[in-house]
């Protein structure tokens, strides 16, 4: 009985002694990535000053996403170089806006541009191009394609505005996301291509992506998989999630411009696991 009691007492003093705190990882005070996958070593030595704003309409939801592009534009731009501006949708008329400070400003200048894949948009290099004025203010939108999609629809002022594409070139290096189809990029990557064409300094595009490339590595090195398109994956039925019936669409749409591209394609192929559907 009295051992009983005694094993009682000890296990009631045990109990009475406070857990260790969890120990916290050290976190970067500037990119609030942990330290050891931290991506900051990799931006430009001195921040990059452009001649051009950059101006960011950004979907809300972008900041619960950790894998952010944007704060890496930010880090990596002179201040005051890249703003961002907060919305689901941005105002149409002039007392709305005036409560976004400057944006009515921007949305409503000739010296501004979008750059957003519609049917009225031309190539950037015709728009910007040697011996042409350099537009003030690059607008770029931030989330996936179908909040940047639904942005665009919903803010008249933004079909106003002179608009251009990209050339279909490489595909995206975030390896570590899914775009929606070949030749989809991320925010950063868009904006580093067309910032380094505006500017007429080709560099700035390396410069620029360099923190994305580290960031993926890290992730790679972590367990994450390189992610394909979802339209390279539908072409070789190797996508087993559901398809929007709009997604499907655009993917249909453009399954000509695969099958043209087959030998664009064939290194990738050649790495793809079949096993793996």
């Amino acid at each position: 009985m009295e051992d009983a009691i005694a094993v009682e007492n000890v296990w009631a003093d045990l109990s009475s002694i406070p857990p260790d705190p969890p120990r916290m990882r050290n976190i970067c005070s500037r990119c609030n990535r942990p330290s050891a996958v931290c991506w900051c070593p990799f931006l430009p030595a001195t921040r990059l000053k452009t001649h051009s704003r950059l101006v960011v309409l950004q979907h809300p939801a972008e900041e619960r996403r950790c894998l952010r592009t944007v704060p890496m534009l930010m880090q990596s731009l002179e201040p005051g170089s890249c703003v961002i501006y907060k919305g689901k949708k941005f105002p149409t008329n002039s007392q709305e806006l005036n409560r976004c400070g400057s944006l009515y400003e921007i949305l409503s200048s000739q010296d501004s541009i979008l750059l957003y894949p519609s049917k009225e948009a031309k190539d950037i290099s015709e728009v910007v191009g040697k011996g042409l004025q350099r537009p003030r203010n690059l607008i770029v939108i931030d989330g996936t394609w179908d909040q940047a999609r639904s942005i665009y629809y919903n803010s008249p002022m933004l079909k106003n505005l002179n608009q251009v594409k990209l050339s279909m070139g490489s595909a995206s290096e975030y390896v570590i996301r899914t775009q929606p189809s070949e030749g989809c990029l991320s925010t950063l990557e868009a904006a580093a291509q067309a910032l380094s064409i505006m500017e007429d300094r080709p560099s700035m595009r390396q410069e620029l992506l360099a923190p994305l490339h580290a960031l993926c590595s890290f992730q790679l090195l972590h367990g994450a998989v390189s992610h394909q398109s979802k339209q390279f994956l539908v072409h070789l039925d190797a996508y087993n999630k559901p398809v929007g019936k709009r997604t499907r669409k655009l993917l249909r749409q453009s399954a000509g411009e695969v099958r043209a591209n087959k030998e664009a394609l064939a290194p990738h192929i050649q790495h793809f696991n079949l096993d793996s559907r």
